[in-house]
């Protein structure tokens, strides 16, 4: 890795993240990042502990002449999500993350970054370890698991924090203070089906739809993106019609919280119909690249000859599945008809497996209001359940309320407007923030979320801006300076 990350301002911070982007850290898999941040804590004297859930918990003592303001909560998750793109060699479960400077940006080569959460951890490791900052008590809560299911928050027990104010270090847009955020279920629709030997007279192909921008689909939900599932399925849907094409298989997408960027299905043709599949697909591949020239520029749409050695998909299964997976919701559903530009409801149609007499198609879906939440999830599962799927709903967690009033959000307001001379933006998101899950067994605890600037989160593209960082730690610095007295 290059030297140039650790002798970025501040050398605290970006030292910090060196070292934590040198530890593998998936979802589910946060045994190694667990161990290192309890040793990290144990290393600086402070009374280190690990809730039965996986969470680390690090108490700090206020500075001196600080012992009778409100205790602060430090909060950050230290799972990422792990994405590469298809021509990168890389291995998450044993290499650290390769990042370099491009600019006024930290970005990683052909993975995702980490900087969604590692900032925010590296920055409360930081102030953890710092001998002359200015603060109250501390508490650090570092969450795991929250890019899947959030059960890191949804373990916390209630009684283990005695904090009255929790900053959330995790928000992506260093103006913006956000106050509330969306809800999610995982819905997830699982089956088997018939296959039939592959027909006379017909022709094997491998078809692939990648290049997509991808992204958080959250954050990123409202910007029109292009699904690789759906537009994939868009192509089979309509081949499958007009030429006859009989589908093997179907592998598209990956985690739920991530856009689809790439997806492939091999297939056949008849014969007859090869010439004429061809030119469809290339026709097609030019109208999707015009479609999504501004958002998705790599576009590309691939046919290439591949022997086919499984078997196929009943036609009537077929033309079930296309029909479904193209009805099935995407994007957004509807918008806030009360905070202006806010994605009220989404899904995101993340991953489309058909192999081998099985199925599944995975789904995440957001909301604000948890009863259009689960009315947008009952559509999906209905949608699905067409199919002779079984469809299960898990991992629902509600929104976060905001309180626009509370003290914190007063001060950090007026903090923002006297120390950068603009006002902030404060507002809700439509990402899942963990703040509405551990408000539920601390009710009475003040919250706030923000960050420095992180552009396409959950993708490749992945990139933190470097004066961003430094806006952000002046301004968490100042905050925890004029935090209020108990």
């Amino acid at each position: 890795m290059s030297n140039e990350i650790r002798n970025l301002e501040p050398k605290a911070l970006w030292n910090n993240f060196a070292d934590l982007n040198a530890v593998p850290r998936p979802s589910k898999k946060e045994g190694r990042v667990i161990e290192f941040i309890k040793k990290y804590g144990e290393s600086l004297g402070l009374p280190t502990s690990v809730d039965e859930t996986g969470n680390v918990i690090i108490k700090k003592p206020a500075s001196t002449g600080m012992e009778n303001r409100e205790t602060v909560c430090l909060q950050s998750h230290l799972d990422m999500v792990h994405q590469k793109n298809n021509d990168t060699n890389f291995d998450f479960s044993t290499e650290g993350i390769q990042m370099y400077v491009d600019g006024d940006w930290v970005r990683a080569k052909g993975t995702t970054l980490g900087a969604d959460n590692g900032i925010g951890v590296s920055t409360i490791m930081s102030i953890l370890a710092s001998k002359d900052i200015v603060h109250p008590a501390l508490e650090a809560l570092f969450t795991i698991d929250e890019e899947t299911g959030m059960t890191g928050a949804s373990g916390l027990k209630g009684g283990l924090l005695k904090a009255g104010i929790l900053l959330n270090l995790d928000t992506e847009d260093d103006h913006e203070l956000t106050i509330g955020c969306a809800g999610g279920v995982d819905v997830t629709a699982n089956g088997n089906y018939y296959e039939e030997s592959i027909p006379a007279n017909t022709v094997g192909y491998l078809l692939t739809l990648k290049g997509l921008a991808g992204g958080h689909s959250g954050m990123e939900i409202h910007l029109g993106k292009g699904n690789a599932n759906k537009l994939i399925n868009r192509i089979l849907q309509q081949a499958s019609e007009s030429f006859g094409i009989r589908v093997s298989s179907i592998d598209g997408g990956g985690l739920r919280n991530a856009i689809p960027r790439e997806s492939k299905s091999e297939l056949v043709v008849p014969k007859e119909n090869e010439a004429a599949f061809k030119k469809f697909v290339e026709s097609e591949g030019a109208v999707l690249k015009q479609e999504y020239a501004t958002t998705d520029p790599g576009l590309q749409v691939i046919l290439e000859p591949k022997e086919i050695s499984g078997k196929v998909l009943s036609k009537e299964f077929q033309d079930t599945l296309l029909r479904a997976i193209y009805a099935a919701p995407n994007g957004i559903f509807r918008m806030s008809p009360d905070i202006k530009d806010l994605v009220q409801t989404s899904n995101n149609v993340a991953r489309v497996l058909v192999k081998d007499s099985l199925y599944t198609i995975q789904n995440l879906t957001r909301s604000s209001v948890d009863s259009e939440k689960m009315d947008l999830a009952r559509e999906i599962r209905c949608t699905f359940e067409l199919t002779g799927a079984k469809v299960d709903f898990n991992g629902s967690y509600s929104g976060w309320t905001p309180k626009p009033e509370t003290p914190i959000v007063k001060l950090m307001s007026g903090l923002y407007r006297e120390m950068f001379k603009t006002e902030p933006l404060v507002d809700a998101c439509h990402a899942g923030l963990e703040c509405g899950i551990i408000g539920t067994n601390y009710p009475n605890m003040q919250m706030i979320s923000f960050g420095p600037n992180i552009l396409g989160a959950h993708s490749p593209d992945e990139r933190v801006q470097i004066s961003s960082v430094q806006k952000f730690w002046g301004f968490l610095i100042e905050t925890l300076k004029r935090v209020p007295k108990q």
